[in-house]
């Protein structure tokens, strides 16, 4: 049974460029049911709805990624808006906050802020990045209540408790398996599983044993596996109940 749901995939990235679409059938005969790609521009947004076109089970969100704020204006939200009417388009993501990279801050918060009102305009879910920025995240989470998933978690217990009172999901990947995860593994231990989705922000983060290789949607068990441990259950009901959760984020 295709038990896998990847919540966040960047398979527009050019790792892709020399098998994507023989992949992408590949892991959707096997044992992958869903996949949501993010967007992080105007044109990796426009590539992602392409893409998910072309499967039946594929999906997108669109939105502008911190990293790439410097280009974008205000009129830019409106080509979002745009495009998030199109059926494949679940999600406003990537969108968020960086600290860890020299990107001016105030506009990256305001760019965040108007993509959180869009997305509770369009009553849809966000997914956000958080690096190293997690104090003004979740401030501004908290003023905004978007529903959605804080991806690739890297706080605290305390920050993951927050979010999960605030309704949100927490996104959990390759990271968890990592030995220098310590933070992760404490808040997969903490949080209800009926909390945490599953993904890969491939092609990085690929879990052990194949870390600082290409990732995609089939390593996702090995992270289902390392929170079963965790969480001392099997890793076909972390696979099972992950798969709802996501389901549940993105009304599929």
């Amino acid at each position: 049974m295709k038990m896998i749901f990847d919540t966040h995939a960047h398979y527009d990235d050019k790792a892709f460029d020399s098998d994507r679409d023989e992949l992408l059938a590949n892991l959707f005969s096997d044992s992958v049911a869903y996949i949501v790609n993010q967007g992080t521009d105007l044109e990796l947004s426009e590539y992602g709805i392409r893409l998910a076109e072309r499967y039946e089970n594929m999906y997108c969100a669109v939105g502008i990624h911190p990293e790439n704020i410097t280009e974008t204006s205000l009129d830019d939200i409106q080509k979002i808006k745009r495009m998030a009417s199109h059926s494949k388009v679940v999600a406003i993501g990537e969108i968020g906050l960086d600290y860890y990279w020299d990107i001016p801050r105030e506009p990256q918060k305001l760019i965040f802020e108007k993509q959180l009102e869009l997305a509770n305009e369009l009553d849809m879910p966000v997914n956000v990045h958080d690096r190293e920025a997690h104090g003004d995240t979740l401030e501004l989470i908290k003023k905004y209540k978007p529903k959605g998933i804080l991806h690739c978690f890297s706080g605290s217990v305390e920050m993951a408790e927050e979010v999960v009172k605030l309704g949100m999901y927490i996104g959990m990947g390759g990271v968890v398996t990592f030995k220098n995860s310590r933070k992760a593994v404490e808040v997969v231990k903490v949080i209800p599983l009926e909390r945490l989705v599953l993904e890969t922000d491939c092609p990085y983060l690929a879990p052990v044993p194949f870390r600082g290789k290409r990732n995609d949607s089939s390593m996702i068990q090995y992270v289902a596996e390392k929170i079963a441990e965790i969480k001392n259950i099997s890793a076909e009901e972390v696979l099972e109940e992950t798969l709802h959760n996501a389901k549940r984020v993105y009304s599929i």
